[in-house]
């Protein structure tokens, strides 16, 4: 969501560690039933991005200045190439119709007020119509809701599937429902305005105010255009996205948004049927009986059906925009009726919070949610010299219960892009980081287009910054672009470092979707390696994944610029559990098959002598 990072910084968010009786992590019943006993690789596109090829890259450029990508430029090689990459699903991100400035009144679609629009093309979590799609995306915006049906058949074709975002806990201030299926009334239709508060009203109401529009952001970077006129005509006012409950909210509110109403009352009691005790351990067919004879307020069944209408188009999962300031009780009602029409569906929420992580597992019925304040932030202080990575381990152990549940990333729409400056600072630096982020633990692995090929985010946009590619603006992506080759989709345009770069991300994404190690168990032998090896740096990891039929340690050294040498050790516990008897056994490492290490097991203890250079990571399956 626009500005979270905001949000986020402002959230107490406290740690919490789970009991876990070993380090031992184990495959659990849900993994078995969330939809493969194989790794999930999840490949995030901005939609309107992928595809443009214009290189302009103005601020604040307008769409026929910096250009715009189309569904159709997700063609099958294109697939075929992202497919080959290592990817299992793709997030097209940004494609429900959004409130933007482009006019497209020829086809029926009314003008936004720039006011309360960020940026030009708009922010792709301030939803205009949730019934069609982002008519910037459509070769022919008249047909633009056939033409990504058509995506979704070519990406099932290339045997991908596929998730899109449904943003429940806001939409855009100017909602309008062009699309709307027979029977479906847009959100506030129904709504009693003279109330702040009433269970079946779809938003929240500060009653006979008008809505002011915040100070700060100068629209358009001070362009003329007619509705700009310091007036956004909303009487009266209603809450803002991030709950700002201000007539005039503050430019780092989510003013561009409404706050949705799930039956929450203003002072935070819930106002709607709760979830008996023991739910935590029902199936999701259980939770969708539950809610069959439940009085549920408007705004859920609203949302409901929009999911179960892009469910019935070919859509295989949604990511969830915000999901934890929606309560857990809706995410059971909505996710249980998905499940019902496609058990395999895939829903991936954004929660931030730790403590509230088992909740929407569990009591939502989610899928997999944001491992983003725990690994992710570790990763990025230790690759930033304010951490160590030994708290890694405690990471792991504290989510043994959930771990399957929590998707890893390095990169993604909200977030600074892992080659930047304020991130890892080189794409190499960042190479240790995603070996680790993928084999750690049983949870899908997400990348955003463009990271495999050193994406750095280095474009001032206009309303978007350096160090992230805007979601706000009309823009080029340069190394992506460089990938992509004028549509030929072959690298072509390619250094020679950013084609090594992507080589390494194949071959680190392929070997994760096919071992069976990296979903069985984990065990850290970080510890032992720190307390009695003088020769193990500090800015080393180590750990052992394994499954009945492979055994492997991985080693990653996220120093930039020290070689190590030293002799790991595998503690006898693991050489007990992974049967193996005194002797000599060969590692090979699974991303450069050339390197080879011999490990000797005496006296029930393991030895190697290993030589790992500055952001090497090591995979070393043992043989």
């Amino acid at each position: 969501m626009t500005n979270k990072r905001f949000f986020v910084a402002g959230m107490a968010v406290t740690l919490l560690f789970a009991a876990c009786k070993t380090q031992d992590l184990k495959m659990n019943t849900s993994q078995k039933e969330n939809h493969t006993d194989k790794k999930v690789v999840v490949y995030q596109v901005f939609t309107r991005l992928f595809g443009n090829k214009n290189t302009t890259n103005k601020p604040w450029g307008t769409i026929e200045e910096n250009g715009v990508g189309k569904f159709n430029d997700f063609t099958d090689k294109a697939l075929h190439e992202i497919k080959d990459l290592g990817v299992t699903y793709i997030w097209y991100t940004g494609v429900p119709h959004h409130a933007l400035v482009h006019d497209y009144t020829a086809f029926g679609i009314s003008n936004d007020d720039p006011e309360v629009v960020k940026g030009r093309a708009g922010s792709p979590y301030a939803v205009k119509d949730y019934y069609n799609v982002n008519p910037d995306l459509a070769v022919n915006p008249a047909n633009r809701l056939k033409e990504f049906e058509d995506l979704i058949a070519r990406t099932h074709k290339a045997d991908l599937k596929l998730i899109i975002d449904i943003v429940p806990n806001h939409i855009a201030r100017k909602y309008e429902g062009k699309s709307n299926p027979e029977g479906v009334r847009d959100f506030g239709a129904n709504d009693n305005v003279n109330v702040e508060y009433d269970r079946n009203n779809n938003f929240y109401y500060i009653p006979n105010e008008h809505f002011l529009i915040p100070d700060g952001d100068i629209p358009l970077n001070g362009e003329k255009n007619p509705m700009i006129d310091g007036v956004f005509d909303e009487n009266p006012a209603k809450w803002t996205g991030n709950g700002s409950r201000k007539v005039k909210p503050d430019q780092n509110d989510w003013y561009e948004t409404v706050k949705v109403n799930y039956g929450i009352r203003p002072d935070g009691s819930k106002d709607f049927p709760e979830l008996p005790a023991g739910f935590d351990q029902k199936s999701y067919k259980e939770h969708f009986v539950f809610w069959q004879d439940k009085d549920v307020p408007d705004s859920w069944k609203k949302f409901k059906d929009i999911a179960l209408y892009w469910t019935a188009k070919g859509v295989d999962g949604f990511r969830y925009d915000m999901a934890e300031m929606v309560p857990y009780e809706f995410w059971s009602y909505m996710n249980s009726a998905i499940k019902m029409k496609n058990p395999d569906a895939f829903l991936l929420a954004e929660v931030y919070n730790p403590k509230e992580y088992r909740n929407y597992i569990r009591l939502g019925k989610m899928d997999y949610l944001y491992d983003k304040v725990e690994t992710y932030d570790k990763l990025k202080d230790v690759i930033r010299g304010k951490s160590s990575p030994d708290g890694l381990s405690d990471i792991q152990k504290g989510m043994a219960d959930i771990e399957h549940h929590m998707l890893h990333f390095l990169d993604n729409h909200d977030e600074q892009r892992l080659a930047s400056p304020e991130f890892a600072g080189t794409p190499e630096r960042g190479k240790p980081l995603m070996v680790v982020s993928t084999t750690i633990s049983t949870s899908p692995t997400m990348i955003y287009f463009g990271q495999e090929v050193g994406e750095a985010g280095n474009e001032d946009a206009g309303f978007g910054k350096k160090s992230r590619t805007s979601i706000f603006d009309y823009i080029g992506v340069p190394n992506h672009q460089r990938w992509m080759n004028e549509g030929k989709f072959d690298g072509g345009k390619l250094s020679d470092l950013e084609k090594n770069l992507r080589d390494f991300y194949k071959r680190l994404l392929n070997f994760s979707i096919k071992s069976s190690a990296l979903m069985g168990s984990f065990q850290e032998i970080q510890s032992i390696n720190r307390q009695d090896n003088a020769g193990y740096d500090a800015l080393l990891y180590s750990y052992v994944r394994w499954s009945e039929n492979q055994k492997l340690v991985v080693i990653a050294n996220f120093s930039s610029d020290k070689t190590s040498e030293f002799e790991l050790k595998i503690p006898a516990d693991i050489i007990s559990k992974w049967n193996l008897k005194e002797g000599e056994y060969q590692l090979t490492d699974q991303l450069d098959q050339n390197k080879k290490f011999t490990l000797k097991v005496q006296n029930g203890e393991g030895k190697a002598n290993i030589s790992i250079q500055p952001s090497e990571s090591l995979i070393l399956e043992l043989k």
